[in-house]
């Protein structure tokens, strides 16, 4: 049995998503969609992934797809920026992605077997490691990472990769532990003149939560983020409510503030606008 490709109704949403991008960049689209290049193009990519990535966190089926259609459209438009100039197009694109896909999966397309996941995700990146390399060897499987990659981000993929190969705690009390040994590390620097050693200290123990994070199937950044948008929730109420007495946080006492925001922890948040995201 042949392996099922795009329904009618994909072929002609695909086709249409193209249609749009030509109509757009063509001699009687959008003016601003005709001046675009793939430079200026480049902060709608990176602020359409954090969108999709915060849809994704907010369980909201219907906002995820409608950021990951925004994605994919922003990723077509590119591509054909680039068959205009006489480099590789759309077509290009997709053709290899789908023979990367199929090259780094030799378990489903070729003769291969694989146990599980991590299995998997270790051939990859032994596959890939292998294509990145040069006249001065393999390629670090740690890789190149983008310059603008969140720090937690950044952290999560240097930690999986190298597990991948076995450089891991075989379960949750190493990292735990590492956690409480880098925290241990920290307070004995307080109170030090060493600024220096301080700062790695608590770099170090980020990286070591992060680490815990990642063997709970935890996103850092992702919860990062929402437990941000929590303080911010709760500190707002802070404010709305001394604000109701005709104050603001700098006069009221710290007894004061704590007990507003415990009062803040225990209300539901507020229902989310439109535009907002979380």
């Amino acid at each position: 049995m042949s392996e099922p490709g795009a329904t009618e109704r994909e072929q002609k949403a695909f086709s249409e998503l193209i249609a749009v991008c030509r109509k757009l960049r063509g001699p009687e689209g959008c003016p601003w969609d005709r001046e675009q290049t793939l430079k200026s193009m480049t902060p709608y990519l990176v602020e359409e992934a954090v969108e999709s990535g915060e849809a994704i966190g907010s369980g909201d089926a219907d906002h995820t797809t409608e950021e990951l259609g925004d994605l994919a459209f922003l990723a077509i438009f590119c591509m054909e920026l680039g068959g205009e100039k006489g480099g590789p197009g759309i077509a290009e694109g997709f053709e290899r992605a789908a023979a990367k896909l199929i090259r780094r999966h030799p378990h489903v397309y070729g003769g291969d077997a694989v146990k599980d996941g991590g299995a998997a995700y270790r051939q990859w990146q032994e596959i890939k490691q292998g294509e990145k390399g040069g006249a001065d060897g393999p390629a670090s499987l740690l890789g190149e990472q983008p310059r603008g990659l969140p720090a937690l981000v950044a952290a999560y993929r240097i930690q999986e990769k190298a597990g991948a190969v076995g450089f891991d705690w075989p379960d949750l009390s190493g990292p735990l532990a590492k956690v409480h040994e880098e925290l241990g590390e920290l307070e004995a620097e307080l109170g030090h003149d060493t600024d220096p050693a301080l700062a790695r200290e608590v770099g170090d123990l980020l990286f070591a939560v992060v680490n815990l994070a990642r063997h709970l199937t935890i996103d850092p950044e992702r919860e990062l983020r929402a437990a941000s948008h929590r303080f911010r929730e709760r500190f707002q109420h802070i404010e709305r409510a001394l604000s109701a007495q005709g104050r603001h946080p700098g006069e009221a006492t710290l007894a004061e503030l704590d007990a507003l925001w415990e009062e803040a922890k225990t209300m539901a948040p507020p229902p989310r606008t439109e535009g907002e995201t979380r």
